[in-house]
């Protein structure tokens, strides 16, 4: 089955990659689903828009704990993608993460349709602030020029996603030749009905369990993403 897809990359020119937290997943970011630990609240509602605006303090305290790893570092799955990028194969990443480690393995044309933590921004004044400002503040992170609460720029629950990063996804994944989907269960809507656009016939799904993609792919390979990626790369 990798050998087939290793041909069909090869063949190709114009490969879109559609990922998600199991992207992350092994290069030790957990899915932030299993972060509930002591907290009351579940992780989406205290990821949510209602929770930042009524709990903004304890909003900051989860998202420090629970979304920011500064030691985390592209794994194979991101450093491959960067290189057929490189090899002018891979023409778009599409992520549902929030992490920055595509970007950080050297792709550059990365859409990420939840928005980014290393991008952070005053709500009143839209000063931009890098990661480490928000890391090193105490409590919630005021701007130092107006003192407006300083947000990171990641789509909430409850939020609308960036409409422009979406479109563009939409427009990459209907003109795809081949279409890798990788580490995700694609339920979360609306990211998940982007695999509607694809009119192509080469949908390839891996991940370690079936998704609902899985009877729409032309190709399932049911195993870890570094595992693929790796023999992906072997000469």
């Amino acid at each position: 089955m990798i050998d087939k897809l290793k041909e069909w990359i090869e063949e190709s020119d114009n490969i879109v990659f559609f990922g998600g937290a199991g992207v992350s997943t092994e290069s030790g970011i957990p899915d932030f689903r299993s972060a509930g630990g002591l907290y009351a609240h579940s992780p989406e509602y205290m990821l949510s828009r209602t929770y930042f605006d009524s709990n903004t303090e304890e909003f900051f305290d989860f998202y420090r704990k629970h979304m920011i790893y500064t030691h985390a570092k592209p794994n194979t799955t991101h450093r491959v993608l960067a290189e057929m990028e490189r090899r002018g194969k891979v023409r778009a990443v599409i992520t549902q993460n929030i992490d920055g480690l595509h970007q950080q393995a050297g792709s550059r044309n990365v859409i990420e349709l939840h928005g980014g933590i290393r991008d952070n921004y005053c709500m009143k004044c839209n000063k931009h602030y890098e990661l480490e400002y928000v890391i090193k503040s105490i409590g919630v992170p005021r701007c130092k020029v107006c003192g407006g609460v300083v947000k990171p720029n990641v789509t909430l629950y409850e939020e609308p996603l960036n409409m422009k990063e979406f479109e563009k996804a939409i427009e990459y994944i209907r003109d795809a030749e081949i279409l890798i989907v990788g580490g995700t269960s694609l339920v979360v809507q609306p990211a998940a009905s982007l695999m509607d656009y694809y009119r192509g016939s080469r949908m390839v799904v891996i991940n370690k369990e079936a998704n609902f993609c899985c009877s729409r792919a032309n190709m399932t390979i049911n195993r870890g993403l570094g595992e693929v990626f790796s023999k992906i790369s072997e000469e």
